[in-house]
């Protein structure tokens, strides 16, 4: 999984379906296209030139939406990426400031377009072995009583492995939560057996629908720990 992480930078993710937007494009159409690409932040660009995202809370503090967005007076933030930087870089600074999307210039400081957050979950759940066949199991762990080798022996023990393993813990918590990924979807024997051993399964997932919302929330949490 470390080679896998090695390789994800920010040009890889670049998107090939938002465009950015003109100084001579209004307002109502940068609304247009978050409808369509389903985000809240688009790039303005000249030339090559970044001159910064606008958001649908910016639009709507416009008093002509038809209007192009050069002739008002906006303060836009500019935050942005360089192509190289890993996919954590491009994570931490969505979370910090709340982006739909993140920018990415090359090292001329030349626009070259943005990364979808929504991509960037999707990326993380393939780099985290979370789309390969299999269920998920959560425990809840005192941080004292923690054993990677007890809990792979557990799992191993009912002939399955560990393909992917979670922890989080909120802060000044002394319990940590322990999110397994396994290669089996039949799940029951291996959390009975952690029963057994005193442990605390808070959440099991199998089903497809609920593993896409926990891929979701999974990177929320990842993102808010990262803005830390």
């Amino acid at each position: 999984m470390n080679e896998l992480l090695k390789e994800v930078l920010a040009k890889e993710l670049i998107s090939e379906v938002v465009s950015e937007l003109k100084t001579s494009d209004t307002g109502q159409k940068a609304l247009n296209w978050m409808d369509v690409f389903r985000i809240s932040h688009l790039p303005i660009v000249n030339n090559l030139d970044f001159l910064g995202l606008i958001s649908d809370t910016d639009i709507y503090d416009l008093n002509d939406p038809e209007q192009p967005i050069g002739n008002h007076n906006l303060s836009l933030i500019k935050p942005y990426v360089r192509l190289d930087q890993h996919i954590f870089d491009v994570i931490s600074l969505a979370a910090r400031l709340k982006l739909s999307v993140v920018p990415v210039l090359d090292d001329h400081d030349h626009y070259k377009g943005v990364i979808l957050v929504s991509d960037l979950i999707e990326q993380l759940a393939n780099m985290s072995s979370l789309k390969e066949p299999g269920g998920l199991i959560v425990l809840d762990i005192l941080q004292n009583d923690y054993s990677l080798s007890q809990i792979a022996q557990i799992v191993e023990s009912n002939d399955a492995r560990i393909l992917n393993l979670y922890i989080s813990s909120p802060p000044d918590s002394t319990r940590m939560e322990v999110t397994l990924k396994l290669n089996t979807n039949n799940l029951m024997p291996v959390i009975r057996t952690f029963e057994r051993f005193q442990y605390e399964v808070t959440a099991w997932h199998g089903e497809e629908d609920d593993m896409d919302n926990f891929y979701s929330d999974r990177f929320d949490s990842f993102m808010r720990y990262l803005d830390v």
